[in-house]
């Protein structure tokens, strides 16, 4: 990539002086945030009602598996073609249809007779899901024809996933402690009826200008590509190597391999997979995905760590976690006008480095004796460096493209997050439950199955020194409660590892990106 060229050898559709975006753009992306919380909220807030939904619909094992994961399989699953039906049909339009399934199906799960009625509505939930995470993005990238301004518009979006990670917490367990479980998702329907009236009036319909025909055996084969892939690696980490897993993986991939195939051999693709071709592209990418395996890896661990070593309420975990957030949010906002005097890839290093060293410290919190302290301290540093990367990995996933693709290139991206989000959760929380197997010593007075049990996780040592109590309990929490330490300091480490080799693959492909170039005089006039 010629380093001297700029934007328009980098990115030739961004030739002309884009107009500056008014009041009523900046007022679209408000009502735009709504769903982003929702999608957010609704990642979290599941794991907190399980107990009450086992009281009440009293499901099976399964039946409780499938509540959880059905969501992050069909929302996998559908986020490409949701985005290239958005590029062809409009977005606005399909972000509407959307809101108006998401505020339906959730007023059907609040009202679950059964587990499988929930089980049902939770899968249409992702179907809906998968409409309105890409839309918002694209959105952005025709709305926001500034660079300065569009990146702002990201650094806001990319806060709203922040943001509803800590109010999933708080949010559903004041619901919970005061409300049926129901009530967690009756949330969609006031948030967006006002977003279902206003979108229309305030977000224009933008799609492709030469789109092709909607082909439905390519969506066929990358729905199998992704719930096939996500759910192995799923019960890989979990169950461990077993037929059911392999063979899943191994029909995911084969169906992947099949379309990319269709897709270069096709007139008109449903997606453009040359798109990868672009590094800005690949590396922003690559970018997304390291930092968000590093960033759910945390959050999973710390989760736990308040939760269980430290003693408080899903609620209070969850207010100890905002000033993290918030500094994410902090860190998007601080992005955008330093890419204005150094180039995006540099700025977009130096985050993913700010990442390994937050999570560098929260290795050494056991050998420091500082505790939590020392982990919210880690949490402030790396949350800084995320929100910057966040930011600008999305608008440059963005502007990498012309604006008739963003809606595909905003479905890649969000696949690449819900990847993030599995291969976090799957290889840090493995890591962290090996480490914690590996140095959890049981007290010789607690055998058979409770020894078992309390070998296997902090929760279930948890649940055996409530239940012995005494010295002999508190004896098994001291030592559960260090050996989780342990494993957490083992998961910071992967974590770091993620972090810097983003650094590189950043450095590699993003380090020739100039500056952005001089900010345009006109006005919208709006």
């Amino acid at each position: 990539m010629d380093t001297g060229a700029g934007y328009d050898e980098v990115m030739p559709w961004t030739n002309a002086i884009p107009l500056r975006a008014g009041k009523r753009q900046w007022f679209a992306l408000v009502i735009l945030m709504i769903p982003v919380l929702l999608i957010s909220i609704d990642n979290t807030v599941l794991t907190f009602a399980l107990p009450s939904i086992s009281r009440s619909l009293e499901p099976s094992g399964v039946q409780l598996l499938w509540m959880v994961d059905v969501y992050p399989l069909v929302l996998a699953g559908l986020l490409v073609p949701m985005g290239a039906i958005g590029d062809r049909i409009g977005r606005q339009r399909i972000l509407l249809i959307g809101c108006s399934g998401f505020a339906v199906v959730s007023g059907l799960a609040a009202l679950a007779p059964a587990p499988e009625w929930l089980i049902a509505a939770r899968a249409g939930l992702g179907c809906f899901g998968a409409m309105l995470m890409p839309a918002t993005l694209s959105l952005l990238r025709n709305i926001f024809l500034d660079p300065a301004q569009r990146r702002t518009a990201i650094a806001v979006w990319a806060s709203g996933f922040s943001a509803g990670a800590v109010l999933g917490p708080i949010l559903g367990g004041f619901l919970l402690e005061h409300f049926f479980w129901g009530s967690i998702f009756l949330i969609a329907i006031p948030l967006l009826i006002p977003a279902l009236v206003l979108l229309p009036l305030l977000v224009p319909n933008s799609k492709d200008p030469d789109p092709g025909p909607v082909d439905p055996w390519s969506i066929a084969l990358i729905m199998v590509t992704m719930v096939g892939v996500v759910y192995a690696i799923k019960e890989l980490s979990t169950s461990g190597l077993g037929v059911v897993p392999v063979l899943a993986l191994l029909v995911g991939l084969g169906c992947g391999v099949l379309f990319v195939r269709r897709q270069l051999s096709a007139r008109e693709p449903m997606l453009d997979v040359r798109l990868f071709r672009n590094p800005v592209f690949t590396g922003s990418l690559a970018c997304n995905f390291t930092v968000t395996i590093a960033f759910v890896g945390f959050i999973l661990a710390f989760s736990q760590y308040l939760q269980l070593v430290e003693g408080y309420s899903p609620m209070h975990a969850g207010i100890l976690m905002i000033p993290g957030m918030i500094m994410t949010v902090i860190g998007g906002f601080v992005a955008v006008p330093l890419v204005r005097r150094i180039r995006p890839g540099v700025v977009v290093s130096g985050g993913l480095l700010a990442n390994a060293l937050g999570f560098l410290l929260c290795a050494f919190t056991e050998f420091l004796g500082a505790g939590l302290v020392l982990l919210m301290a880690s949490f402030l540093v790396f949350g800084f460096g995320n929100g910057a990367v966040q930011t600008l990995a999305n608008d440059m996933i963005l502007s990498a493209v012309p604006p008739g693709k963003a809606g595909a290139a905003s479905a890649i991206s969000e696949t690449t997050y819900e990847f993030g989000n599995v291969m976090g959760a799957a290889v840090l929380g493995t890591v962290l439950t090996a480490g914690y197997q590996s140095a959890v010593e049981i007290p010789d007075g607690v055998t058979g199955g409770a020894a078992e049990a309390a070998g296997q996780t902090l929760g279930g040592a948890v649940d055996v020194a409530q239940a012995l109590g005494g010295e002999l309990g508190r004896a098994l929490m001291d030592n559960a409660s260090s050996a989780f330490t342990s494993g957490f300091a083992y998961a910071a480490l992967g974590s770091t590892l993620s972090c810097l080799v983003g650094a590189a693959i950043t450095w590699a492909t993003l380090r020739r990106v100039p500056p952005e170039p001089g900010r345009p005089a006109s006005s919208s006039g709006e």
